[in-house]
């Protein structure tokens, strides 16, 4: 049976989640694409001023929109079924008037909030306008994927993923201020599309107040908010500090090391969705047995790629950024190894989620956070900004290991002690990946031998090719 007859025999539910990831892949690879081309039209400075304002944009869009069309707008699409254009637009009208609230609050002192953020005012006022009209699409976009439209949203997303860097690339070459140009060619893309979908939901819902729809998405979201806020400040506020402590050229090399970094999360994100089911079924069934021994397979597979990607780092920045940029290629290590112990705490999480004991997440988030920015206002001024990988590393390692010791206890209880974890070759791998991401640093000047044992290490990989492969087909097991 050839490959056209197998797709047509797939499920719509099953090709949709096939499109979305495909499309999300692509559109993360266009956009990555894109980023040799910037830094080199860019000055550093002004390549930081880009890095900063999306840093920022990040953060206060979860205040502006409580993140409504993430877990809020899935529990509505089923819950509220038969009403769910009205309430996707009475959640618009909510975020437009988070938006303004804020936009008030940002004009009743513009000046001390301009300092705070390290951009001009300008800036800040291209931001609101993203922000009123960006989770109007995100919103269109979760009702597609909850209906299984994929061929609208894949058309749709690869199609704005485009437009976005042609028009920044055109707007950078003719405007003198070039990191006002991409900022603006951003904001006028996400005006195009995002505006489009905020007239259509609000014409299909004709709905800007719902008391009730408000009230339902505020109790949701609300609780959530410090989760949230702490995840994204941890992932975003290295670059914040290092504009306030050092400068904005500190913050672009750090921003094209963090995005190598964390290229080993495109793997990452293969597995998490290939490895839950079959995991989910486990516990479901009180099973342990294989499991330990898979989540080893894996951790070293994901182990493995982050070392590669910390021996190629010195000619990733050259490629991806310039030779101004290499200086860069120290924070790539701790940041790849960073990627791993986001993987480690999410196989640690998965008890948590199935059994629904999720309350450790909004501490830990929290902690995380807090512990991320403590480290970075000391370690910053002692080391620079490559300090903030390592802080950022530190932060997810101290994650991990409270996310274990929160689901050994729930599987304590639901599982009658039965783990689903090998600590002593956790543990090992760990210390060996953290060894390797400090100790890379000091070869860096010595390619062949950097070369020498990425070859080596490729070698290994196609030996153990079918262990590896196998350990990807536990998605089969539990359907």
């Amino acid at each position: 049976m050839n490959f056209s007859k197998k797709y047509k025999m797939v499920s719509v539910q099953a090709k949709a989640s096939i499109w979305f990831v495909f499309c999300s892949f692509l559109q993360k690879g266009i956009s990555f694409i894109t980023v040799p081309i910037f830094t080199r039209l860019l000055t550093t400075e002004e390549y930081g001023t880009y890095s900063l304002y999306l840093s920022w944009l990040q953060i206060i869009t979860i205040i502006t929109s409580l993140n409504l069309f993430n877990g809020v707008l899935d529990n509505a699409m089923s819950k509220y079924e038969e009403d769910r254009d009205r309430f996707i637009s009475a959640m618009q009208g909510l975020t437009i008037t988070l938006t303004t609230v804020a936009f008030i609050i940002y004009l009743a002192a513009s000046n001390f909030w301009s300092h705070l953020l390290g951009l001009a005012p300008v800036y800040i006022l291209l931001m609101f306008i993203e922000m009123y009209v960006r989770p109007s699409m995100l919103f269109w976009s979760g009702k597609q994927r909850f209906e299984y439209k994929y061929k609208q949203q894949v058309f749709t997303t690869l199609t704005k993923s485009i437009v976005n860097p042609v028009l920044g690339l055109v707007m950078v070459y003719t405007m003198a201020d070039r990191s006002f140009a991409r900022v603006l060619s951003i904001v006028i893309v996400e005006v195009i599309f995002c505006g489009f979908f905020m007239i259509l939901q609000f014409a299909r819902g004709k709905t800007f107040y719902n008391a009730f729809y408000w009230k339902y998405g505020l109790k949701l979201a609300i609780p959530m908010l410090p989760h949230y806020l702490a995840g994204t400040i941890l992932n975003q506020g290295d670059r914040v500090m290092i504009e306030k402590m050092v400068n904005k050229s500190a913050v672009a090399f750090y921003s094209v090391a963090y995005s190598i970094g964390m290229l080993v999360q495109i793997f990452t994100s293969a597995i998490n969705s290939a490895i839950t089911p079959w995991v989910y079924q486990k516990m479901k069934n009180k099973e342990n047995e294989g499991v330990a021994k898979t989540f080893n397979g894996l951790l070293v597979f994901v182990a493995g790629i982050s070392i590669a990607l910390m021996l190629v780092s010195p000619e990733l920045m050259l490629i991806f950024g310039s030779s101004e940029y290499v200086q860069g290629a120290y924070v790539i290590p701790p940041v790849a190894a960073s990627v791993y112990f986001i993987f480690l705490y999410y196989l640690f999480s998965l008890p948590q989620f199935f059994f629904e004991k999720t309350k450790f997440l909004f501490i830990a988030s929290l902690a995380a956070a807090v512990l991320n920015l403590g480290l970075n206002y000391i370690f910053i001024n002692l080391y620079g900004y490559v300090a903030a990988g390592y802080t950022t590393l530190a932060c997810y390692v101290a994650y991990s290991i409270g996310h274990y010791l929160v689901s050994k206890r729930v599987l304590g209880h639901f599982m009658d002690g039965k783990s689903l974890f090998d600590v002593k070759t956790i543990v090992l791998i760990s210390i060996v990946l953290i060894g390797f991401g400090i100790g890379v640093n000091y070869i860096f000047d010595f390619r062949i031998l950097r070369f020498a044992i990425l070859v080596a290490e490729l070698i290994v990989a196609f030996i153990l090719r079918k262990r590896i492969l196998q350990m990807f087909k536990k998605k089969k097991a539990a359907e």
